[in-house]
């Protein structure tokens, strides 16, 4: 007899089948901080929430905003997008309460196209407030007899609200784009 090895079959499953894109094996993707229903996407809407908040507080605390429209603007988006992240704020906490996965392809679709309108709202106005800002005080040296200090800093916060609702829109947009 020969002292040899002798072969051994091991026994492999299978791949499933897939009769084509519709019926393609899903993939679970994990939960991203900053992605709805998220610790990470609660604080960043609660930062967006309180900056846009701070914004208006300080716009509407000048007595003068009303006679510039991009003034104006900017509090009119950053009311809609404190709105907004509010609500989803509201959403997000209720999913980490109950545990519930907020992972639906429609429920990612709304999120992803709200935080685009609201973020292009929000950088547009910030942009033509900073842009007047600007022209008041370094191009008409009038900022004696504005309130330039308070218009800045509405700008500023608006700005920083802005930054906060992008990983929001980037995190929705890509969890839509890899389902």
């Amino acid at each position: 007899m020969m002292n040899g090895s002798r072969p051994t079959v091991h026994p492999v499953e299978a791949p499933p089948l897939t009769d084509g894109p519709l019926n393609r094996p899903r993939m679970s993707m994990k939960d991203v901080q900053g992605m709805p229903g998220t610790h990470g996407g609660l604080i960043l809407r609660l930062l967006q929430f309180s900056f846009g908040l701070v914004s208006v507080c300080v716009m509407a605390t000048t007595s003068d905003f009303r006679s510039v429209s991009a003034f104006c603007y900017l509090v009119i988006a950053v009311s809609l997008q404190i709105l907004w992240s509010l609500s989803l704020a509201i959403v997000d906490a209720y999913a980490l309460l109950v545990r519930r996965s907020l992972r639906k392809r429609v429920i990612i679709r709304l999120f992803a196209i709200g935080d685009g309108i609201t973020s292009s709202l929000i950088f547009a106005a910030a942009s033509a407030s900073a842009g007047i800002t600007v022209l008041i005080g370094n191009d008409l040296n009038k900022c004696s007899m504005n309130h330039c200090t308070r218009f800045e800093t509405a700008t500023a916060m608006a700005f920083i609200s802005w930054f906060a609702m992008t990983p929001s829109f980037l995190m929705n947009f890509w969890s839509l784009a890899s389902q």
